[in-house]
């Protein structure tokens, strides 16, 4: 599997993950109901699904570098979705994240 064809994978999974987090968040705080709760669910395991679908065979490998993408991907989604304006801060924890996912993921490796 390419880098590119990984990324991106890792970038639906976020989509599905954080976005079926924030739906249920609205359904329960929110008070938007539980038709927004229920897509959340949904999303949520759909999320797993696209999880699968990395090459890589070592399920906390993947998940461990989904991690990253994951804190990146909430402060993006929290700025489109919620008004979130991130400080320095978190941008740079988000980047540090990044580089870590970078790492577990794509550093060369024996097999």
């Amino acid at each position: 599997m390419t880098v590119a064809r990984s990324v991106a994978l890792f970038a639906v999974a976020a989509l599905f993950e954080i976005g079926g987090a924030w739906l249920v968040w609205q359904g329960i705080r929110e008070h938007k109901g539980w038709l927004w709760s229920g897509a959340g669910f949904v999303a949520l395991g759909v999320y797993g699904v696209v999880a699968t679908w990395q090459s890589d065979d070592d399920f906390g490998r993947i998940l461990a570098a989904y991690g990253g993408v994951f804190v990146a991907g909430s402060i993006a989604w929290g700025m489109v979705a919620d008004g979130y304006r991130p400080d320095r801060y978190d941008v740079t924890g988000a980047l540090i994240c990044l580089a870590g996912m970078a790492v577990i993921m794509y550093a060369p490796r024996r097999h």
